[in-house]
């Protein structure tokens, strides 16, 4: 395959060359983002024995979403959103930073690794939220589906699949080693979002009205217009559930893998491996399945699917199965991610792409928090199948009650024209 038709099929010419430099950004901080996910944890672990402190390195990926995610929409919906994400990006290399000094001098301590990862995860969420705007921005909406399934390919490659062993091996060269790498990708991420040439952010209606409303105004704005949208406000209760559903066995996976499994430490990390490769496939297939089967469907699909994958790791015991069962997870998850996310941006509008976002990153994290908490429970006085059999109970119920409305959802105009869309380059 020639240099130019692998460009091509990575990132087709008619979304426009600022996509590709959002993607070529998007990789690379998922790169650094999935050296820290391993890189993290191994530094804690190796500054305490706690496992208190060690749970609260990843509580710091959910925290930040909880308390400054309606905020970041907000802000992201009031500002020229590239720079926010130059901002943000920029903010997290500085803090990085800040933690390879501790750790060159020989100073640091749990306590810095975690005030780090809670600094880092907020500027995440800035970062995030912003740029989660910027495709609406760039293409037209009927190449959403497509580009965010690019975006997805990346998040599955860099964060899930090359990013941690990376971030392992370069521990075990020196501790300070995975964050100097994690600080030249995220850099390197705000040099090229800077190549995007489109101003046209933030729009301007959005402008005009940024100086006499306050901040509450504007997130109870967004609030407001959620509530009376039924097909985006169904589709968030719909992630908000399934999250809660998800990690209420996710949360216990260690232990079910390597107990009721019998699998260890190292099939419990293939485990996760197979998902991301499933994951990746369904990514790859996704300009397919969105030519040739409608959205409803689809989602359809996902949902019965996710409440199967409950139902089998509730009665599997063996290894080989699980490993069946994480590889279709990966596949129709990531589909899942990107049809939820292409529907969302078609159906808000522009000046409100930050702040319904926002809500729904709010839900999704909140999901994972409720989840963790009633699985860890439930896991404790049940056992570690009892969790699996509350997702799926809990998944198949919330499903046949969105059943008729997830047509409505898929069916939902968008709020842009081909006229409004961005043109192509």
């Amino acid at each position: 395959m020639s240099r130019r038709s692998l460009g091509e099929l990575i990132a087709p010419r008619r979304l426009g060359g600022d996509f590709r430099w959002l993607l070529a950004s998007s990789w690379t901080s998922n790169i650094g983002d999935g050296i820290a996910l391993s890189a993290a944890p191994l530094l804690i672990a190796s500054l305490t024995s706690s496992p208190l402190l060690v749970a609260a390195g990843a509580m710091m990926q959910f925290l930040p979403w909880l308390l400054f995610g309606l905020l970041a929409g907000s802000i992201a919906d009031h500002h020229d959103r590239r720079r926010l994400v130059m901002l943000a990006n920029a903010s997290r290399a500085v803090i990085v930073l800040g933690l390879v000094v501790f750790l060159a001098t020989g100073q640091v301590t749990v306590w810095i690794v975690l005030v780090t990862s809670f600094l880092y995860g907020t500027a995440e969420v800035f970062a995030d939220t912003a740029g989660s705007t910027l495709l609406p921005m760039m293409v037209r909406p009927a190449d959403l589906g497509i580009g965010n399934a690019r975006l997805q390919a990346g998040f599955l490659v860099g964060n899930q699949l090359a990013g941690p062993p990376l971030g392992a091996f370069l521990f075990a060269l020196g501790s300070f080693w995975p964050f100097l790498v994690q600080i030249l990708c995220v850099s390197l991420a705000v040099i090229l979002i800077s190549r995007i040439a489109r101003t046209q952010i933030p729009a301007p209606d959005v402008a005009a009205d940024a100086a006499p409303a306050g901040t509450g105004h504007r997130i109870r704005e967004g609030l407001r217009w959620l509530r009376g949208n039924a097909p985006v406000r169904t589709l968030v209760v719909i992630i908000l559930v399934f999250n809660v559903t998800w990690a209420a066995p996710w949360g216990i996976l260690v232990l079910y893998a390597t107990e009721h499994l019998g699998m260890g430490a190292v099939g419990f990390g293939a485990l996760t491996t197979a998902s991301a490769v499933g994951g990746l496939i369904g990514t790859g297939c996704f300009g397919w399945l969105e030519r040739h089967v409608s959205f409803a469907t689809l989602m359809r699909v996902c949902l019965s699917l996710e409440v199967l994958m409950h139902l089998s790791f509730a009665l599997t015991t063996s290894g080989v199965v699980a490993f069946v069962i994480m590889f279709g997870f990966g596949a129709y998850a990531f589909v899942w991610g990107t049809i939820s996310t292409t529907v969302r941006q078609r159906l808000v509008p522009l000046p409100l792409q930050g702040r319904i976002a926002s809500v729904n990153m709010v839900g999704v994290f909140g999901g994972l928090v409720i989840g963790q908490f009633l699985g860890g429970l439930i896991a404790q006085a049940w056992g570690l199948t009892a969790p699996w059999w509350f997702a799926f109970a809990g998944s198949a119920i919330t499903l046949v009650l969105v059943w008729r409305s997830i047509s409505h959802i898929a069916a939902a105009p968008p709020v842009l024209d081909a006229k409004d869309s961005p043109p192509e380059e």
